[in-house]
């Protein structure tokens, strides 16, 4: 099952790279909650914070991103919950054609609802989403 973790998670990172909202919302619980960089500190809920960035953001990033999980740490809590923590190093091209490269250290916890593996927390330190 830990396999499975990291699957999933690698899906809704490729998810967020893609600038994919409808498959995003698929993989996260409606009351998510999560605290990140760009919430200034904050714990947000619900998805309308992550849909603005979708929105202006993500879905006109028409550059490259490539995504790298290092060293996944799974904690199986159940058979229908789990927590993964791990180093994400996300590469992209910045706006005058350099590449970057960009460290973010994220913990999420997973629920497992009808057979269906959702988000229903993260927390994600670091840089902010390219």
């Amino acid at each position: 099952r830990k396999q499975e973790i990291i699957k999933v998670t690698e899906q809704l990172i490729e998810a967020i790279s893609n600038g994919d909202f409808e498959s995003y919302t698929k993989m996260c619980d409606p009351g998510m909650t999560a605290f990140e960089p760009e919430a200034l500190g904050n714990l947000v809920e619900g998805l309308d914070f992550h849909r603005f960035y979708f929105e202006n953001l993500w879905s006109r990033n028409s550059k490259p991103v490539h995504t790298t999980i290092l060293n996944p740490h799974i904690h199986l809590m159940g058979d229908e919950s789990a927590c993964i923590a791990y180093i994400r190093i996300t590469q992209y091209v910045d706006a005058g054609g350099i590449p970057r490269p960009a460290q973010s250290e994220e913990t999420r916890i997973w629920h497992r609802r009808d057979g269906k593996w959702q988000i229903v927390h993260f927390h994600r330190s670091g840089a902010p989403s390219v």
